[in-house]
């Protein structure tokens, strides 16, 4: 019961802040979208993510060399794509020849008819897809210095209460919360002294500490929730890790397959009352 209210008080959090109430609460966040079934950070997983149920998406930004802010994990294209380009050094005309699909079609064995090419997206147009519903939200990761770009996007689009950030880049983090504190800011950490991290996330004002899963223990769970902050875990995609970090209270689970995290909360009776039904 102690393990639940803690979870409870934790996705309350965004919410007491001012959020609208019709955004879902499960502690869901689909990684690059649902990208276990399409091709991450482009469209479709975004849409397929909303769609299953995920409170959240994240997704990684970079700036193009035309100043155009850009949905891709890599500084290179060639882990996704069919052609090698520098995103920082290249325009975004020059990125629209890049099928960003190429890399899951190739890990999974597909056809370009069973995955249809796909290019990559400016983040104007993830924001905009977004702000068509109101149960999902969306956290950037700035791959690069460009967090005022895109908080002067995000203002311009007036899509403040459907944002976030994340990042173990403690300037650039807390730079979002210099330009627009209303912002939730979750601070990606990995092996690092968790009470200095407490320490340093609530002299900037941030709503949560992201843990790499493998190094999370009861004690950092309660030392975190106990500040006031949440506890989120990067990248969790097996059933036994994401029933363990549930267990131990943590708050979000980012993971590449998000029908399967929303089918275990299901299963354990912890799933939002405004979650979704889709397997």
């Amino acid at each position: 019961m102690h393990k639940l209210i803690l979870v409870l008080i934790g996705t309350c959090c965004l919410a007491a802040r001012g959020y609208g109430d019709e955004f879902l609460h499960n502690g869901v966040t689909a990684h690059r979208g649902n990208s276990g079934e399409f091709p991450e950070n482009t469209l479709p997983a975004f849409e397929s993510g909303i769609k299953v149920g995920a409170d959240w998406l994240e997704l990684d930004i970079f700036k193009t060399a035309d100043g155009k802010l850009v949905v891709v994990h890599d500084r290179t294209t060639k882990r996704v794509g069919d052609i090698d380009l520098d995103v920082t050094q290249s325009s975004y005309e020059e990125l629209l020849a890049v099928d960003v699909a190429t890399g899951f079609r190739r890990d999974h064995n597909l056809s370009v008819k069973e995955c249809p090419k796909h290019t990559m997206p400016l983040l104007e147009d993830v924001l905009q897809k977004v702000m068509t519903q109101n149960r999902t939200r969306v956290s950037i990761q700035p791959k690069m210095d460009c967090v005022g770009e895109a908080v002067a996007l995000i203002k311009r689009l007036k899509c403040e209460s459907w944002v976030g950030f994340n990042d173990g880049n403690l300037t650039l983090m807390a730079k979002v919360k210099k330009l627009a504190p209303e912002l939730p800011v979750f601070w990606d950490r990995g092996e690092s002294d968790i009470d200095e991290d407490i320490a340093m996330a609530k002299q900037n004002e941030f709503e949560a500490l992201v843990l790499n899963h493998a190094v999370i223990t009861q004690r950092k769970v309660e030392n975190i929730h106990r500040a006031g902050l949440e506890v989120g875990a990067w990248t969790v995609n097996s059933d036994s890790e994401m029933k363990r970090l549930l267990e131990l209270g943590v708050n979000r689970i980012y993971t590449d397959y998000p029908k399967r995290l929303l089918r275990i909360l299901r299963q354990n009776g912890q799933a939002s009352r405004k979650d979704s039904n889709h397997e």
